[in-house]
């Protein structure tokens, strides 16, 4: 059987390849996607600061209990701004039996020779740094530096650093070399004091004795009272102790998880519309089979069995160029600061092996569907059963079409008629509910389609359009595929696409309009509240605000994080403008934020409500909701006041200060300002625009990398699908000429039906894409009217129609250079 499959496979060449090649290329997107994502669940984060110590007592995450989620099971997630342990756990844990020594470990934000991390000196031996000069610091004054940024500087010399954005002068003791990230060394004392949360540790490092059992010391450490919270590290989870040590990890699973869930889909449509239309197009080989006594198990043996063939071919090609693919992704991620450069990416892995098994079973089965009707006819219908299309579509599959459909109208309304992220989601679905409702009803629209455009194309282009509307007509069960390529096509590469140039476009839009400050104080390494006052006593300075980003976690069915923005409330109404729709931004204060429409939508919050949510520490509070703003995609979902954020974030410093100044005022004034703050600088508000459009476009290109890939294969797609629809056509075209036609009337023909198709894909895809850019974009912006440009526009429906005439004219331009009556007698 599978011989046999295999010599009816080569008999089709044509069809057989680009059977193949949608299979490939599904096999390398599934593969790189599972890479990405194993990799990321694999992911194991490395001790680093703290590779020297046993047990590493951390509070990096927030559990939910399922009565906070409202769910069967609770939920843990990482803390944005990274938790910290009471310092005096230490003492603690030092007098339990089996410590060696234990050590809280302050972090604070340095600038030496680049950036650096500050730590009391004791915390030295959890990696271990080793003193290679010198001596260890003993006064508030003294310091101890990394090797690798203490450049020249020698012990016993004086030593400027930018500790947490105030510049300090510090007397270097000694010159230590250690594995762990770059870092300075205080005495501890000193170290204390610069924490941004005082009598707070962001982690602390234990060393056990010899011989003692690491696992019943971390037990012993959870059941002390101060660790109530905390938790307890051991061997390679070590790594799970520092900062945000997922971040990489969780944006790897989100990109294959989320991206390769719609990339699954899509294959699993074209491919079982490439399968589906190569066993239609080979009727006349199947049928014969049957009329000389093949069984239908036989008939459906062989065609599975090829499929199963081209399938395991498809693994063999798409598996190693799937791997070379993401080596490629690697390095972007590295290169553009997604990822760190020693993360490992798991290639050959299990994900690999379900990919490729995912393929070959959506290849069998899309064989078998395929099969069913030439396998069940009679032998003595089945010569007859290739003369004509068949006029009749399955019931379920009506059925089906006709709910999902309705599942689809039922997301437009929710997305419609609901706000947040929840008309996000309904209009996502959406668009995949109707391509999938499209792909269903395709015999049907195509027949009502035909039953349409018969007038329209006769009148057009004569005898040659009678003939393409009778065609369509006739055609109608077997353009289902190509139907559906085209508006696939159109409702992706219109909507998924312009989603994201909305997004950038809408974000710089609402930061420039709503930013009411002309000049911007900014620095990479972060500016200390105290700059703010500097600022507004400045002498043509009317007003200036202190911006710090930071993220709070707001719970529910799914807890997440959101962004947030602390600002001092005293004077923000003259340097933004986050544009108010309720309540008043001077209400804002200790006691109360203000958040954005979307995020009000999206967790029902309204005005006067006082939820409960948790800062970026896990700290919970319950702040009245002040004021509801529009622009939530240029200033945050949140706004908080800065009083509430101190202590629970992971440094104290403003990430930039918004300046607005009088008319007239000396630029000189401001430049002195950024002076006393090395690394700051002075912009105007123009010029703070440029570079949030240059880290937004940055951000953006992983999505439109994913996106582009989605569109392209579904393009490529299209393209095969109608490429083996046009060859497919060798007998009708031959036959119609031999009883009359000329060249010029089928070839006018071909391109009336291809117009006619495209018209109707056009309407159908262009339709499902606006809907829902049209919801998306009002959900997050309130505006229904979305951006596209002049050129997308001409990209996607220019692109398409060269597309779908390009590949039917040119395949059909060289049938009819063949003399008919050598291609009548032949294959179909």
């Amino acid at each position: 059987m599978i011989r046999l499959a295999a010599q009816l496979a080569s008999r089709r060449l044509g069809s057989a390849l680009a059977t193949l090649l949608a299979l490939t290329i599904g096999v390398a997107l599934l593969t790189a996607m599972g890479a990405l994502l194993e990799s990321g669940v694999r992911h194991q984060p490395a001790p680093g600061q703290y590779a020297a110590a046993d047990v590493v007592v951390a509070r990096p995450e927030i559990e939910f209990t399922a009565e906070q989620t409202g769910t069967e099971s609770g939920e843990t997630i990482a803390l944005p701004e990274g938790g910290t342990v009471p310092a005096v756990l230490a003492d603690e844990i030092r007098r339990l039996p089996g410590v060696a020594a234990a050590a809280a470990d302050y972090q604070v934000p340095v600038v030496a020779a680049g950036p650096a991390t500050g730590h009391g000196w004791n915390s030295a031996t959890l990696t271990p740094y080793t003193m290679v000069k010198g001596a260890v610091p003993t006064r508030p004054g003294d310091v101890v530096l990394d090797a690798r940024v203490a450049g020249s500087t020698q012990p016993g010399q004086q030593t400027q650093l930018v500790v947490a954005g105030i510049p300090r002068d510090y007397r270097v003791t000694g010159i230590a070399e250690g594995a762990g990230p770059p870092s300075v060394f205080f005495t501890d004392a000193h170290a204390a004091e610069l924490a941004a949360k005082p009598g707070r540790a962001t982690a602390i490092g234990v060393l056990a004795k010899p011989g003692s059992d690491v696992d019943d010391l971390a037990n012993a450490i959870r059941d002390l009272p101060g660790a109530a919270d905390a938790v307890a590290y051991t061997g390679d989870d070590r790594g799970k102790a520092l900062r945000d040590p997922h971040a990489a990890a969780e944006m790897l699973v989100a990109v294959g998880g989320t991206f390769g869930g719609y990339v699954a889909m899509l294959v699993a449509f074209v491919v079982a519309g490439t399968i589906g239309l190569s066993v239609r197009h080979r009727r006349r080989d199947l049928a014969l089979l049957r009329a000389i006594a093949a069984t239908p198990g036989q008939v459906r043996r062989i065609i599975v069995a090829e499929a199963g063939l081209l399938g395991l071919c498809s693994v063999a090609l798409g598996v190693p160029a799937g791997l070379l693919a993401t080596g490629w992704a690697r390095d972007q991620f590295i290169e553009r600061g997604f990822i760190p450069a020693d993360f490992a990416i798991v290639t050959g892995g299990l994900s690999t092996l379900i990919a490729a098994g995912s393929i070959v079973v959506l290849a069998v089965l899309a064989g078998l569907i395929a099969a069913r009707r030439v396998a069940r006819i009679r032998p003595v219908e089945a010569l007859g059963e290739t003369a004509i299309e068949p006029t009749r579509s399955g019931k379920v599959r009506f059925i089906f079409g006709v709910l999902t459909f309705a599942g689809a109208c039922t997301a437009a309304g929710f997305a419609g008629g609901t706000g947040g992220s929840t008309a996000v989601n309904s209009a996502i679905g959406m668009l995949y509910l109707f391509v999938t409702a499209v792909s269903l009803l395709a015999p049907w629209i195509n027949r009502l389609s035909a039953w349409v455009l018969a007038p329209v194309l006769r009148l057009l282009w004569g005898s040659s359009g009678y003939l393409a509307g009778k065609n369509l007509k006739a055609n109608a069960q077997g353009m289902t595929t190509v139907l559906t390529a085209l508006v696939l096509s159109v409702g992706f590469g219109g909507s998924v696409w312009f989603l994201q140039d909305n997004m950038l476009r809408q974000t710089i839009s609402q930061n420039r309009e709503g930013t009411l400050a002309d000049r911007t104080l900014i620095s990479p390494h972060g500016v200390p509240p105290e700059a703010v006052a500097e600022a507004r006593r400045t002498p043509g300075v009317e007003a200036a605000t202190g911006i710090q980003r930071t993220s709070i976690v707001v719970a529910g069915s799914t807890p997440h994080t959101i962004e947030a923005l602390g600002i001092d409330p005293d004077g923000a109404a003259g340097t933004l403008d986050p544009r108010i729709v309720s309540g008043r931004l001077a209400d804002l204060g200790t006691d109360s934020i203000a958040v954005s429409r979307l995020q009000a939508g999206t967790t029902g919050w309204q005005l006067g409500d006082k939820p409960t949510f948790w800062l970026g520490d896990g700290t919970p509070v319950a702040l009245r909701i002040a004021a509801v703003y529009e622009r939530g995609l240029g200033f945050g979902d949140v706004l908080l006041p800065r009083q509430v954020l101190a202590g629970h974030t992971a440094t104290s410093l403003d990430d930039q200060i918004l300046i607005r100044t009088k008319p007239g005022a000396d630029p000189e004034a401001l430049t002195a300002l950024a002076a006393r703050y090395p690394g700051s600088a002075v912009v105007t508000t123009a010029g703070r625009n440029q570079q949030l459009a240059v880290d937004l476009a940055l951000s953006a290109w992983l999505n439109k990398l994913l996106i582009g890939v989605m569109v392209g294969y579904a393009a490529l797609a299209a393209a095969n699908t109608m490429v083996m629809a046009a060859l497919a056509r060798r007998r009708e075209l031959s036959l119609l000429r031999l009883v009359g036609v000329t060249t010029r009337q089928a070839k006018r023909m071909v391109n009336a039906e291809q117009i006619g198709l495209l018209g109707v894909a056009l309407v159908i895809g262009g339709s499902i894409a606006a809907g829902t850019l049209i919801a998306v974009v009002d959900a997050l912006t309130g505006n229904p009217v979305p951006y596209v440009p002049v050129l997308g526009w001409v990209a996607v429906l220019g692109g398409t129609t060269v597309l779908a005439l390009a590949t039917t004219i040119l395949p059909v331009a060289r049938l009819l250079r063949i003399p008919p009556i050598h291609s009548i007698g032949i294959k179909e």
